[in-house]
C-alpha cells in the first residue's frame, strides 16, 4: 500500500479529504473503495472463523464478543502497517491458544492471559507513558538545541 497509486491515494484522502480533493483525488471512489476493501477483510476474517470449524464450526450469538477489542489492540500493536499488524495478530493469537493450553494442563488461570496481552498494549501502544515511567528521552531530542525561533529571527 505504500508504493502503489491507490496506496497513496487512500492515505493522502484519510489524512486531508479536502487536500486529496484539491490535488484531483476522486472522493467517492477512494471512500467506495477503502469501504469495499475493509468490507471484504472482515469477510475474510468472519469467513475464517466460521468455515474453519476451530472454535464453534458455525455462528453463534456470542461469536463476535471480543473479536472488536482485540482487533483494536493488534492494530494498535502493528502500529496500523499490514506487515505490523499480521505479526501482532500471530502473537495475539499465540498468547491466547497458549493461556487456553496452559490453563487446561496447570490449572494456571487464564485471566494471567488478559494481563499479559494488557501490559502488552499498555507498553508498545503508549511509547510516551514508557518514556516518561523509565526517563528515556525520545529520539531527535536534545536539551541543549533551539527547537523554535520567533518572529525576529
Amino acid at each position: 500500500m505504500k508504493k502503489s497509486v491507490i496506496g497513496f491515494e487512500l492515505r493522502t484522502f484519510g489524512a486531508n479529504a479536502d487536500a486529496a480533493r484539491y490535488a484531483g483525488m476522486n472522493p467517492v471512489r477512494l471512500t467506495i473503495g477503502a469501504m469495499c476493501l475493509a468490507g471484504a477483510f472482515a469477510g475474510l476474517a468472519g469467513g475464517s472463523e466460521i468455515l474453519g470449524g476451530v472454535t464453534q464450526g458455525h455462528a453463534t450469538t456470542g461469536l463476535a464478543g471480543n473479536v472488536g477489542f482485540d482487533a483494536i489492540a493488534v492494530a494498535l500493536l502493528g502500529a496500523s502497517s499490514p506487515l505490523g499488524t499480521a505479526v501482532a495478530a500471530l502473537l495475539f493469537g499465540a498468547i491466547k491458544a497458549g493461556g487456553d493450553k496452559m490453563q487446561a494442563d496447570t490449572g494456571v488461570p487464564v485471566d494471567l492471559v488478559l494481563v499479559l496481552r494488557a501490559l502488552i498494549v499498555l507498553f508498545v501502544a503508549a511509547p510516551a507513558l514508557t518514556r516518561l515511567i523509565w526517563r528515556i528521552r525520545a529520539k531527535g531530542s536534545d536539551s541543549g538545541a533551539q527547537v523554535f525561533r520567533g518572529w525576529g529571527g
